[in-house]
């Protein structure tokens, strides 16, 4: 019988350090899991803020570069065609350099799109031709959040 006890306790902490092995390993899959999916979405939805001043100046080496610019929009040059969701217009540099960036995006036109003032963010991968390729477009109209001017009473 001393034998038997003895072979049982072996075994038994040999399956104490294989649930270890175990807990450990899988701790370890998880957390490298969890760091390539963070990763993975910085990398694809990683884009370089630029205005449309830089992205001119830099078309070369941000040529297949994913890319967010902001700018003023050319209301003359909103081309839509509702049939096949294609948008066409150009943003202005809003610093006032005069330099021009042609956008094409394929989805629902945004309702100011046509409104004086309205600033577009585009982001989306310059194509060689010199035209982004947006992915996404969001705009803003300044006008409608500015508080509006308060009256200062003076005191005599």
């Amino acid at each position: 019988m001393a034998e038997s006890s003895a072979i049982s306790r072996i075994q038994s902490g040999s399956r104490t350090a294989n649930k270890q092995l175990k807990f450990i390993f899988g701790g370890v899959l998880i957390a490298a899991v969890i760091l390539y999916l963070i990763i993975s979405v910085i990398g694809s939805e990683g884009a370089y803020y630029k205005e449309v001043g830089e992205v001119q100046a830099q078309q070369a080496a941000l040529m297949d570069r994913k890319v967010r610019v902001s700018g003023l929009v050319e209301i003359t040059t909103v081309s839509w065609d509702p049939t096949n969701f294609n948008l066409d217009f150009t943003i202005l540099d809003q610093r006032g350099t005069g330099e021009k960036l042609p956008v094409h995006f394929h989805g629902v036109q945004p309702d100011n799109m046509t409104r004086e003032g309205s600033v577009a963010i585009v982001e989306g991968r310059l194509r060689p031709d010199g035209v982004l390729d947006a992915d996404t477009l969001l705009l803003k109209c300044p006008s409608r959040y500015e508080e509006a001017p308060q009256e200062v009473k003076k005191i005599s």
